[in-house]
């Protein structure tokens, strides 16, 4: 079965095109916005099967989505290779596990995004994680954006680069536009 991702994306009004200001502090003229695609369970199987396909030798125990994008994606990877999912979570802005999840050491864990852009939420995820006894075996993600510099494997389905730029350099700033903040993080 071929899976275009980038087309499931356009279908669910996900690719957004604009003035964005990113978690990072960057500006983008594009964002993609993964919580349109989780809003169809059907299209979210066929970009997350993507993924399960090359992960699916790893011996995974757990798939673990930092909230909020990354729960739902993690979800449907733990549905789809049958092993249990959870979540990670911010409690005064520090990625957390809480609700009574746990990592037993030695666990393989593979964490799993929505999209992985500066992946500061999937190291801060992998620190928590470590720091319980898991063993991070690799980062999962609908979208890839190629910017992070994570030193673990990243399973991507899709590969996206869009324009990003310092704010104090940004072309869309220079034409008079202002950012708009999606996504949760706080700065």
């Amino acid at each position: 079965m071929s899976v275009d991702v980038v087309q499931i994306l356009k279908e669910c009004g996900a690719l957004l095109e604009g003035h964005f200001l990113l978690s990072s502090g960057k500006h983008s003229n594009r964002y993609c916005q993964c919580a349109k695609l989780m809003q169809y369970p059907d299209k979210t199987e066929k970009a997350v099967s993507l993924i399960a396909e090359k992960v699916k030798n790893l011996e995974i125990d757990v798939v673990v989505g930092p909230a909020m994008g990354g729960i739902t994606a993690a979800y449907e990877l733990g549905r789809q290779l049958g092993v249990r999912a959870i979540f990670t979570e911010r409690e005064n802005n520090v990625m957390t596990l809480r609700r009574g999840f746990e990592i037993n050491p030695g666990e393989k864990v593979l964490i799993m995004e929505d999209v992985v852009t500066t992946g500061k939420s999937s190291v801060e995820t992998a620190d928590v994680l470590e720091s319980l006894g898991g063993k991070v075996i690799g980062i999962g993600c609908i979208v890839d954006r190629k910017a992070s510099e994570i030193h673990l494997p990243i399973y991507s389905a899709v590969e996206l680069e869009f324009d990003t730029y310092e704010a104090d350099n940004c072309s869309l700033c220079k034409d008079g536009s202002s950012p708009v903040k999606p996504g949760s993080r706080k700065f």
